[in-house]
């Protein structure tokens, strides 16, 4: 991002006072002295005016400058504002990602719970030591389905949300209020979540129909 150059602006210096030169005293019984004593106070009247035109340029041009920095900060500002706006989008598709590594966690958790439930109270019966496992054994295939079911519900607003969020930054791009010049990578999270559900559904059919990879 371009920086702007430290300009350093200086006020024109305060004119100094001058007196408005006085009106000179003349012998109106001298015409000719008479006349070249007014047009001398004529032309220090002018020199006096052009001193003050000059120092009003001064203050105008100074004016202009401050005008134009003031219009080169609002653009710098302005260019810092659309950059940050851009990176928000990142930081918000982080924080999605975020959010559904713990819907991960969550289901991964109800998945491994409810098949190790499944798992021991299906050995205890068929050593013999419990006569009836179907309560324990329900319990766990429960356990396995609210996990299953919470994924594909974290899938599907994670993918929806990721959706509108791609959308609106396109449209700012093309609307020239973000720059929108990093990609939006492929999320690793989300393949990793659709792994998952692969794994919960070849454990709940191995629970169920005793068939798949877990039986």
């Amino acid at each position: 991002m371009s920086k702007l150059p430290k300009t350093v602006l200086q006020r024109p210096a305060r004119l100094p006072e001058t007196p408005v030169p006085p009106i000179p005293k003349v012998d109106e019984t001298k015409s000719d002295v008479a006349s070249v004593q007014y047009s001398a106070y004529r032309t220090s009247l002018s020199n006096h005016r052009t001193g003050l035109s000059e120092h009003r340029t001064s203050l105008s041009e100074f004016r202009t400058d401050l005008s134009t920095h003031r219009t080169d900060l609002s653009t710098d500002r302005t260019e810092m504002s659309m950059r940050r706006t851009g990176m928000s989008f990142q930081r918000t598709r982080m924080s999605a990602d975020r959010t559904l590594m713990s819907v991960i966690r969550t289901s991964l958790s109800l998945i491994s719970f409810g098949f190790t439930i499944f798992q021991v109270f299906e050995k205890l019966r068929d050593a013999g030591t419990l006569a009836h496992a179907a309560a324990p054994r329900n319990f766990g295939i429960t356990l396995v389905c609210l996990g299953i079911a919470m994924l594909v519900l974290g899938i599907i607003y994670h993918m929806q949300f990721m959706i509108g969020l791609r959308r609106e930054r396109h449209a700012m791009a093309a609307a020239g209020l973000i720059h929108a010049e990093s990609g939006f990578p492929p999320s690793m999270t989300l393949i990793t979540a659709f792994i998952l559900l692969l794994v919960g559904i070849a454990a709940i059919l191995s629970m169920v129909f005793q068939i798949g990879p877990f039986f």
